[in-house]
């Protein structure tokens, strides 16, 4: 009997020690506290926040206008133009080709009908609030029909530079009405909030030094609560990326999936160092598959000097944002230079070898020179470069992010001609809860923009996904 007690013993007391480890370690897991990037307050109006007074936060409808005086300032403007002639064979090799740039002009002077464009722009609700002393503009799209059985569910999609709220009027009616527009079948369907960042567009500037991507983030959350939303889904590229991150990052119990087109990776670490060494060689030692090492390499043409083409405008925003921005603020000819350029390289970097840029390979003039437009009209050049002055005057190398691990369920949707590829292995170091990452067959920098329909497909499966679990 005594050994037969002690085998029981030997098989019964380690088991139990193991049943009473687990359920402390689960125990200890849910008690985990995430580290959550503080929600503050601030103030962004002109001079001292009021002593007295609550802030109004009514939800006012706006609408877009137009007059004839602003309409013949811009020929004014546009018929004065000076051009400097291109080098023999330059492409876009050199920036905007003037030659090209002529030939755009004039279509804007003689074709472009401003009116009409304002219509189209004005058939979504447009609304504006106070938020934090400015007052914050956004289109809010209720889908038109639900079926039954179809769950709606609140999208806010955040735009970045040098785009606007315009980037998503191709892919709101296909998230908002996905069986009308020959999407499959889906137990969801999206209500899409859409605001303009503070300093662009329709958005107030920011009086006040220091408006970062965290300012922003918990301004989008009061928005959010302001319309009555709890939990909601999230999607931005480009600073619209960093933005929805940060919102993540700050208030995760508000954030039922976050879906990007873009993941801002700051300094190399050495363990990225190892895995760029390795990754052409033994891809899958280091985490990489066939596609990110055909995005990737070769690392130095790819992820360097490519880069260094693209991004001299980023070190003048970065530093003095107001002395450029004076001139394009002022220069209607120079301000479409500066953007569109950005539409053309971004969007396929193969296109510095076209003389024409590229630009209608994926969009319409008409298409291209109404974000111009929403930038001209509102004289938000200046502000809405000074976004990267005072995020990168304040975090240099983007890390702020990775202090703050992202645990919402985030999916990812990687363009092939996006301006640097971020692998998955990489991605995880901050987004911890990947539950989608699609290697999107072509497109690049503008998603919503360029490829709508991939993007709105993906979106909807991974928030399927989310649903699911």
């Amino acid at each position: 009997r005594s050994f037969e007690y002690s085998q029981k013993n030997a098989v019964l007391v380690p088991a139990a020690a193991l049943g009473v480890g687990v359920v402390m370690v689960y125990w200890l897991r849910s008690r985990r506290k995430i580290k959550t990037i503080e929600m503050v307050d601030g103030w962004w109006g002109s001079g001292q926040r009021p002593l007295k007074g609550k802030e109004d936060e009514s939800i006012r409808p706006f609408k877009i206008e137009t007059s004839d005086k602003e309409i013949e300032d811009l020929h004014r403007r546009l018929d004065d133009a000076r051009y400097a002639p291109p080098l023999e064979g330059a492409a876009f090799h050199y920036g905007f080709n003037s030659s090209c740039l002529q030939k755009v002009v004039a279509y804007w002077r003689n074709k472009f009908d401003w009116r009409e464009k304002v219509k189209v722009l004005n058939k979504y609700p447009h609304f504006q609030t106070t938020i934090e002393g400015i007052d914050i503009h956004f289109i809010h799209v209720k889908p038109s029909y639900v079926s039954r059985g179809q769950a709606v569910q609140p999208l806010l999609l955040i735009h970045g530079w040098p785009g606007s709220f315009y980037e998503f009027y191709k892919i709101i009616p296909l998230l908002t009405d996905p069986a009308g527009h020959g999407l499959s079948e889906s137990d969801m369907v999206f209500e899409v909030i859409c605001p303009s960042i503070p300093g662009y567009g329709f958005s107030e500037a920011p009086h006040q030094k220091g408006f970062d991507s965290i300012a922003t983030a918990r301004i989008f959350h009061k928005l959010m609560n302001r319309l009555g939303f709890k939990k909601y889904y999230l999607q931005g590229g480009d600073w619209g990326s960093r933005i929805a991150t940060n919102m993540a990052q700050m208030l995760p119990q508000s954030v039922k999936g976050l879906h990007l087109n873009l993941v801002f990776i700051g300094k190399q670490s050495l363990r990225q160092m190892i895995s760029v060494m390795l990754g052409a060689y033994v891809p899958w030692l280091v985490g990489f598959t066939r596609e990110d090492v055909r995005r990737m390499y070769p690392f130095i043409q790819k992820n360097f000097h490519e880069l260094l083409q693209e991004s001299g405008y980023l070190h003048i925003q970065a530093t003095k944002p107001d002395t450029a921005g004076c001139g394009l603020n002022d220069s209607p000819v120079g301000l479409a230079a500066y953007i569109l350029e950005k539409f053309s390289t971004w969007t396929d970097k193969s296109f510095r070898h076209k003389e024409d840029g590229g630009l209608e390979s994926k969009y319409s003039l008409d298409e291209l020179l109404t974000n111009v437009m929403i930038y001209w009209v509102t004289s938000s050049i200046v502000s809405s470069m000074r976004y990267y002055k005072e995020n990168f005057g304040s975090d240099p190398y983007l890390t702020h992010d990775a202090r703050f691990p992202v645990y919402v369920p985030t999916g990812i949707a990687a363009f092939p001609q996006e301006i640097v590829h971020t692998p998955r292995v990489w991605a995880k170091k901050t987004y911890k809860n990947i539950i989608t990452y699609s290697y999107m067959p072509r497109g690049g920098h503008f998603a919503a923009f360029e490829e709508p329909r991939l993007l709105a497909q993906d979106i909807f499966h991974f928030a399927s996904k989310v649903e699911r679990l």
